[in-house]
């Protein structure tokens, strides 16, 4: 409670002189792999021929934890940059404490409302106005296949979860490592949000990890996905403990596995790997999502400035975040899709092609469109740490699913 005072006291602090000038925009974020680097230079570019400065404040590692950390450091200092990598909750909470700069002129004149589907503008909303720019949308239920695997073991690809764990038995009984895995509990939880998703539905999904529904929680149907998940662990190998991603990303990549769930960020691991979708590799649903769509959306928060002249940089940079050629430039080399759905999609690939359909469609409809748990949208980072604990410690011991399932509802609760 002391730290969030001291933060609205800052946020209070923070005044805008009236001058107006070139100015400079500080951007604190982790897009520091090969491909995010390059999209980020392209926005630094737009921005200087703006006539604006960029200051680059890249912080590396832990999947943002980092960044956070060092964010609420120059929070309380009175000196937060003038945008930030946030998403999900934490937009929000951040523009409770009072520090967000409303974007809304930049909206109104650029249709922002037009451009984006309601599910992506109301995260980038706090109280009614636009306080983030989306730079993408990820769709988490994919998985990743290498269909020479497939074949040479004789084997079709699953399209449900009975489809799943029979090709799964195929594909160990060939010597091949069915699943690429990596031990970590984001890892886990990426996978066990899926199968949660292909047991219960996109409504029993959101009842979960969105509303956290007490019945939903301690309901059967939350059990079979415990026994399910487990089932995942018959058909990884003895290194998945601990290992990064992008490394099981390889094994499917030189047929040392079959397949692997992981959001559409791996396909930039194919795509280095010069292998073309549809032919040397498949992205397919997770089994049993067909016409399901878990979204992380990846944004920019902007900060209140002290300065005229940095705050119109600071708009600028938002609108260009948010023009047709960042939004091709950035998700051609992060492997999402654009967040503003009437962009010209014929540089992008299949993969990209088949996910942009499903979240139209979903979208649209309002059915089957879920935030992931386990990428910080649909909850906040306390709960989301209960529900990696449980299901990563449920994943590494002999707990029964009937435990995981009371375990999980407790843990829940405290969190809340």
């Amino acid at each position: 409670m002391m730290f969030k005072k001291t933060l609205m006291a800052m946020a209070l602090g923070g005044t805008v002189a009236a001058t107006a000038q070139a100015g400079e925009v500080e951007v604190l974020h982790w897009w520091t792999s090969g491909g995010e680097a390059r999209s980020i230079a392209v926005l630094k570019e737009m921005v200087q021929d703006a006539g604006h400065t960029w200051k680059d404040f890249a912080v590396a590692g832990g999947g943002g934890e980092n960044a956070y950390t060092v964010l609420r450091s120059r929070a309380v200092s009175g000196n937060p940059p003038a945008a930030a990598q946030i998403k999900g909750l934490e937009i929000q909470e951040w523009g409770d404490l009072g520090f967000l700069a409303s974007l809304e002129d930049v909206a109104n004149e650029n249709n922002w409302d037009q451009v984006l589907p309601e599910v992506v503008s109301d995260v980038m909303k706090h109280d009614g106005d636009y306080v983030a720019a989306p730079v993408n949308v990820h769709r988490v239920n994919w998985m990743w296949a290498n269909p020479d695997v497939f074949e040479n073991a004789g084997v079709e690809m699953p399209t449900t979860l009975d489809e799943l764990w029979d090709a799964a038995d195929q594909l160990k009984a060939a010597g091949v490592t069915p699943i690429a895995h990596g031990g970590q509990p984001w890892q886990d939880a990426t996978t066990f949000e899926s199968i949660v998703l292909a047991v219960g539905g996109a409504d029993f999904f959101a009842d979960v990890f969105v509303d956290h529904d007490a019945e939903a929680l301690e309901s059967d149907t939350m059990t079979q996905a415990f026994r399910e998940f487990k089932k995942v662990k018959d058909y990884i190998d003895r290194g998945a403990p601990g290992r990064d991603w992008n490394v099981a990303t390889s094994m499917v990549i030189r047929g040392e596995a079959a397949m692997q769930f992981m959001g559409d960020w791996a396909k930039g691991e194919f795509t280095a790997a010069n292998m073309t979708p549809g032919e040397d590799y498949a992205c397919l649903p997770f089994p049993g999502t067909q016409g399901e769509f878990t979204f992380n959306i990846d944004s920019l928060a902007m900060f209140k400035q002290r300065t005229a002249s940095n705050s119109e940089a600071q708009m600028k940079m938002a609108e260009l975040v948010l023009s047709p050629e960042f939004q091709e430039t950035f998700n051609l080399n992060k492997g999402s899709i654009p967040a503003r759905t009437d962009m010209d999609m014929s540089a992008f690939d299949s993969c990209a092609l088949a996910s942009m359909d499903t979240f139209k469609q979903t979208a649209n409809s309002g059915e089957g469109l879920v935030p992931s748990m386990a990428h910080g949208m649909s909850t906040t980072s306390t709960v989301q740490g209960a529900i990696y604990d449980t299901v990563t410690e449920f994943f590494n011991s002999d707990m029964s699913a009937e435990d995981a399932t009371t375990r999980l509802a407790r843990a829940i609760r405290a969190a809340q």
